[in-house]
């Protein structure tokens, strides 16, 4: 598959990468990093990356502007995109030809080719094993790129689908001089506002009987908080995590269209398919949806708090 997945590649001038809406480190590295590499492979084909943009993430690389027209003969590349209605700039229709590269459970299938391993900690993963299998290129550049992506979709390797492969794969890429401390310096280095911010919210959060946990975030909060929403709501999950006797936790943050951005993460259940029922997806443990309203959290709560309270097998 990682073969003709460079065939593709090779045979248009014209490749438009997209990722899903609200950009985490992986959804991006993978990105750019897929472009440095097309592009040392390729120095005369046009290469351009679309899509919504994260002020978090900026120092990893910065999208194009694209024409409409550039699109009549291009081919396309979805990475890291589960579900075709989360793809950011939908002008990916356009395309001649669409690739979807994703390690998400599938939720209905999109494009002309499809490759998805399920079992890798992180889609630069994916596109790590996509460069080594094939005539692909890799730099500094590239590596970073991609490293920045496995670090953060697997919490510093620390989540369960991280193994011997992603180790494998990470060893690779620091062989191409990858600065892990600078890395981790733009992902882990925090403003003293954001810190206090988080002690504050540590307190605010509720926890069930049945070992729930979660975190209400109203649009006022987010207007008194004075932080980017995905800060909010993805980067604020995990101060519930790693609490004796808590298996789920969840954030819900209400947006300024009233749209709630939700992050379900668990220590083992299936938290999977409780985002499903909502519209949403992701991984086993660490999945996510959005509603229309704030009076749906209330549902969602009442999902979660039953799985949490689900005996394990």
């Amino acid at each position: 598959m990682f073969l003709k997945i460079f065939n593709k590649i090779r045979e248009y001038n014209t490749i438009i990468i997209h990722r899903h809406l609200r950009p985490d480190g992986d959804a991006l590295g993978s990105q750019i990093g897929l472009k440095l590499a097309i592009q040392a492979t390729f120095p005369s084909k046009c290469v351009k990356v679309v899509g919504d943009t994260s002020e978090r993430y900026n120092w990893i690389g910065l999208m194009d502007e694209v024409e409409d027209t550039l699109y009549q003969d291009a081919l396309v590349i979805v990475v890291d995109t589960g579900c075709e209605k989360l793809i950011s700039d939908t002008r990916y229709k356009k395309a001649k030809y669409v690739i979807k590269i994703d390690h998400h459970l599938p939720q209905g299938e999109y494009g002309d080719l499809a490759y998805i391993d399920t079992n890798a900690d992180s889609c630069a993963t994916i596109i790590t094993e996509l460069i080594k299998e094939t005539p692909l290129l890799i730099n500094k550049d590239v590596a970073t790129s991609l490293f920045t992506g496995i670090v953060t979709d697997s919490g510093r390797f620390r989540y369960s689908q991280t193994n011997a492969k992603t180790f494998g794969l990470t060893s690779y890429l620091l062989g191409y001089g990858v600065n892990m401390e600078d890395v981790y310096s733009h992902l882990y280095t925090e403003k003293l506002s954001t810190v206090k911010l988080r002690a504050y919210l540590i307190t605010k959060f509720k926890v069930t009987s049945k070992g729930l946990a979660y975190l209400i975030n109203k649009k006022t909060d987010v207007e008194k908080y004075q932080i980017p929403i995905f800060d909010l709501s993805r980067g604020m999950v995990n101060i519930m995590a790693g609490i004796e006797g808590i298996t789920v936790w969840a954030n819900f943050t209400e947006a300024e269209n009233g749209e709630v951005y939700c992050e379900f993460r668990s220590s083992g259940k299936n938290v999977n398919k409780v985002a499903t029922m909502f519209g949403g997806g992701g991984h086993l443990q660490a999945s996510g949806c959005t509603l229309s309203s704030i009076l749906a959290v209330k549902d969602v709560i009442n999902e979660l708090n039953k799985l949490a309270g689900e005996k394990d097998d």
